[in-house]
């Protein structure tokens, strides 16, 4: 049986590389971790679409739209207000940015499934695309798988 790719795919895989959109797409990823890591909330909307989605994988939770990503944002930084991501890996190209970050923080609140209780620190692994909106010159959200969450 010969395997059929969405044509979707097929175009994001034929999509040239740009170096301006590089350039651009690195630097709205910029502008957007410097946002997270002051705890900017409107200048991480800056970086995303009105449409955008934010998805775990892991349970299939998702946010819509900057109000979503807005809500998703404020619960993060609530149970982790001191979150650090320690890039780890990172891939940037014509159909978005790929990371790999390690994470540590300070569980305060009950966020998703993480195991640790509140005012314990926890640190685990996560895998994020941001999509690329070549059209509208922004991301289109996040998709983010979390990977081996422990308390300590």
């Amino acid at each position: 049986m010969k395997s059929r790719l969405d044509s979707a795919i097929v175009r994001q895989l034929r999509r040239k590389v740009d170096p301006d959109e590089y350039k651009m797409i690195r630097q709205l990823w910029i502008d957007h971790s410097m946002a997270e890591d002051s705890r900017d909330i409107p200048g991480l909307m800056a970086t995303l679409t009105e449409d955008c989605i934010y998805t775990v994988i892991n349970n299939g939770v998702s946010w819509q739209g900057k109000a979503g990503a807005t809500q998703f944002y404020q619960q993060l930084l609530t149970a982790f207000p001191a979150i650090h991501f320690d890039l780890q890996h990172i891939f940037i190209g014509p159909q978005g940015v790929f990371e790999e970050a390690h994470v540590t923080g300070t569980y305060q609140v009950q966020w998703l499934d993480m195991p640790a209780p509140a005012g314990q620190s926890i640190q685990f692994d996560v895998h994020i695309l941001f999509p690329w909106d070549a059209r509208k010159q922004l991301f289109t959200g996040e998709r983010v798988a979390f990977f081996n969450p422990r308390a300590g």
